[in-house]
């Protein structure tokens, strides 16, 4: 069925069609968009990976243990704590 994948007439269509659908006024201030929202992920997920990464050094944790929220065995309440860090009220 798709055995040479999309070939450039493919993708011209559908450049044709972007183009007839939204604007070409529209088109480079969605892709600036898109490129700041790419950005803005990549950061992010770099900083998580980086929080992860020196909370396990420092703390001794293994990847995937101690997440989540902590409930406050009192009140039923939960706090935003992750890795083992006390409850707001304990702070």
């Amino acid at each position: 069925m798709l055995r040479n994948g999309l070939e450039p007439w493919h993708l011209l269509i559908v450049a044709i069609v972007l183009i007839v659908l939204f604007g070409s006024k529209k088109l480079p201030d969605t892709a600036r968009s898109l490129g700041r929202s790419m950005r803005i992920l990549k950061s992010e997920a770099k900083a998580l990976k980086d929080e992860n990464a020196t909370t396990d050094v420092e703390g001794g944790v293994t990847s995937g243990a101690g997440g989540g929220a902590v409930a406050d065995a009192a009140t039923g309440a939960t706090s935003g704590a992750t890795h083992g860090e006390p409850p707001a009220a304990a702070r």
